[in-house]
C-alpha cells in the first residue's frame, strides 16, 4: 500500500480526473488531501498561475475543493484543513469542520508567522487533544535575486520557532516539511542562503537531533526539498532512514514521481520501506 501524506486539489492543472489518473500511474492508494489558507499578499505571485483560488479569501487552495474531492472518493482521500491560527475563529472552524466533514489532519500550515506564537500553539494543542498530526511548511528569507515584491518568502520562523512549537505541544504530531526543514538534514550553513542545499550531508543536522529529541516529530518527505534532502548524500540518507524508519512519511506535494524513484534507489529493506510508504500515515491516521 501507498499512501501520499501530502497533495493539494485543483493545482497546477489537476483537476479530480487527472489527479486519480495519476495516483493509478504511481501506485498511490490513498492521498492526504491538505488545503493552503494564506492572505494573498503571504505568497509569492508566481503561484497564481497554478493554484485554484488565487486572491480568494479561502485561498489560495481552498477548504472546500478538498470537501468536493473526499466527498466525491471517500475511498481516495483523507481530509486535510488549516485555518490560520491568526483568525479568532481558527480553532472553531476547525472543530466545526471535523464534526461535519470528518478531517483527519491539520495541514498545511504554510504562513508568515511564528510557529510557536500564542494563537498558533493553541491550535496545535487542540490538534493534539482531536488526534490531527500537524503538517507545516518552513522556508527562511534570503536573497533569491527577486526584487519584487520580496527577495524570498519565509515561512514559519525558520527551525528554531518550530522547536519551541514541538516542544511546547509534546502530545501534538508534528510533521516537518519543506526547504526550511530539510534544510537542517545537515550541519552546514546553507539553510539560510539556498532552497536546495547541495553536497554531502555535514554531521549536527537539526532534523536527526530533533527527531531523537522529541518523539512527536515526523518527517513529511514531499516536494523538491525533501527529494533533494535525499538524493545530495544518499550514503546518508540510508543511515537516516533506517534510524527513523518509525517517523517518516512518502508525501509528493506535485504529481511526478521522484520520491519513489529515490525511496527505491536507496537499497532499504523491504519492511523499512512499507513503514515510509504507509504503515506510519496509518499509524497517525488509522483507517475508517
Amino acid at each position: 500500500m501507498i499512501i501520499d501524506c501530502h497533495n493539494h486539489p485543483d493545482w497546477y492543472g489537476y483537476n479530480v480526473t487527472r489527479f486519480l489518473e495519476n495516483m493509478k500511474a504511481y501506485n498511490i492508494d490513498k492521498t492526504w488531501l491538505l488545503s493552503w489558507e494564506c492572505p494573498a499578499d503571504e505568497y509569492n505571485p508566481v503561484y497564481n498561475r497554478c493554484v485554484p483560488d488565487a486572491g480568494l479569501p479561502d485561498g489560495p487552495i481552498s477548504f472546500r475543493r478538498c470537501v468536493e474531492y473526499v466527498q466525491r472518493y471517500p475511498d481516495k482521500f483523507v481530509l486535510g484543513y488549516a485555518p490560520d491560527p491568526r483568525r479568532p475563529d481558527a480553532i472553531d472552524k476547525l472543530d466545526h469542520a471535523i464534526q461535519l466533514y470528518g478531517v483527519r489532519v491539520y495541514g498545511e500550515i504554510k504562513l508568515r508567522m511564528m510557529y510557536d506564537n500564542p494563537d498558533a500553539i493553541r491550535l496545535f494543542r487542540f490538534c493534539g487533544k482531536k488526534g490531527l498530526p500537524v503538517i507545516v511548511h518552513i522556508d527562511y528569507e534570503f536573497d533569491t535575486g527577486a526584487k519584487y515584491p520580496r527577495p524570498n518568502w519565509w515561512y514559519g520562523g525558520g527551525i528554531e520557532a518550530f522547536e519551541r512549537a514541538v516542544a511546547a505541544c509534546p502530545e501534538t504530531i508534528f510533521l516537518g516539511h519543506a526547504p526550511g526543514f530539510w534544510a537542517h538534514i545537515s550541519g552546514d550553513d546553507q539553510y539560510d542562503k539556498v532552497p536546495y542545499p547541495t553536497g554531502k550531508v555535514v554531521p549536527g543536522g537539526k532534523v536527526a537531533d530533533m527527531l531523537r529529541k522529541y518523539p512527536n516529530l515526523y518527517c513529511d518527505i514531499s516536494a523538491g526539498s525533501g527529494a533533494n534532502a535525499f538524493k545530495r548524500d544518499p550514503e546518508y540518507a540510508k543511515q537516516f532512514l533506517l534510524e527513523f524508519q518509525d517517523r517518516v512519511l512518502y508525501g509528493r506535494d506535485y504529481f511526478d514521481n521522484v520520491h519513489q524513484e529515490v525511496l527505491n534507489s536507496l537499497g532499504l529493506p523491504e519492511d523499512v520501506l512499507a513503514k515510509i510508504y504507509s504503515g506510519n500515515a496509518l499509524k497517525l491516521v488509522p483507517l475508517s
